[in-house]
């Protein structure tokens, strides 16, 4: 799995809005706290759910968890689903809290 910065991350959706930032986090999580552009979904539903809400394969991808991990693992499950534009964002929601990003609840 592709994993960027949370500037190349800034980069790429400034250049291309249609990027969906996807939030794999937990629920509780995502309550607490996210990205203002994210959309959620979870670790546990995103195989189930991914097609469903984008069923065009050539739909690009940051995923962001907690600190990085489990977006890369969600990010494989993805490409083995047939998504080829899939990044993952090294550091996660911790990173990108501490570079600025914009958040809500």
């Amino acid at each position: 799995v592709n994993e960027i910065s949370v500037a190349e991350a800034r980069g790429k959706i400034a250049a291309n809005p249609k990027i969906v930032l996807l939030d794999v986090r937990e629920d509780h999580e995502w309550q607490a706290g996210h990205a203002v552009e994210a959309v959620h979904l979870g670790k546990g539903i995103l195989e189930r759910d991914l097609e469903k809400l984008y069923p065009d394969p050539n739909t690009e991808f940051i995923m962001y968890c907690g600190g990085g991990f489990r977006s890369a693992l969600t990010g494989d499950a993805a490409q083995k689903m047939g998504y080829a534009k899939v990044h993952s964002l090294i550091g996660g929601y911790k990173g990108m809290v501490a570079a600025g990003w914009p958040m809500t609840k």
